[in-house]
């Protein structure tokens, strides 16, 4: 007796239309798509002086130092993370009407920077009696 089996049929995916499909679908992209439009770009130069040397010392400033590996340190001394500001009301009872300066190197975070003119704003000292001296390589610009 033999067994009627039906012949298996070939599947097959229509590619010419998924093709169409597929130009179609890439057409609309492009032609909804928004082109980038170009920004202008500002070059901007921050001024910088070279420290020109001198032998007559115009008046003596405790330095405020900002390290590369984000340490701060006053004159010197290391100071602790966040206690900067009790540091220089210690610095300023010590040493009554001395003048600082901000000195740091250049890869230092700008937040830092920020955080240490905080603290000088909060003990009372205003930004524009701390000159800033920025370390570029082997240089030191003002």
């Amino acid at each position: 007796m033999e067994i009627y089996r039906p012949k298996r049929k070939a599947y097959n995916v229509p590619i010419v239309p998924l093709i169409d499909i597929l130009a179609i679908l890439l057409i609309f992209v492009i032609v909804t798509s928004t082109r980038k439009k170009p920004r202008p770009v500002i070059p901007i130069d921050l001024p910088t002086v070279v420290e020109v040397p001198t032998t007559t010392i115009i008046e003596e400033r405790s330095s405020i130092m900002l390290t590369t590996g984000g340490e701060v340190l006053l004159d010197g001394v290391e100071v602790p993370e966040g206690q900067l500001t009790d540091f220089l009301r210690a610095f300023q009872n010590v040493n009554p009407g001395r003048q600082l300066e901000l000195e740091a190197d250049e890869e230092v975070a700008l937040g830092k920077i920020f955080e240490v003119w905080e603290a000088l704003t909060e003990v009372g000292i205003e930004l524009k009696e701390v000159p800033a001296r920025i370390k570029i390589g082997g240089e030191t610009s003002e």
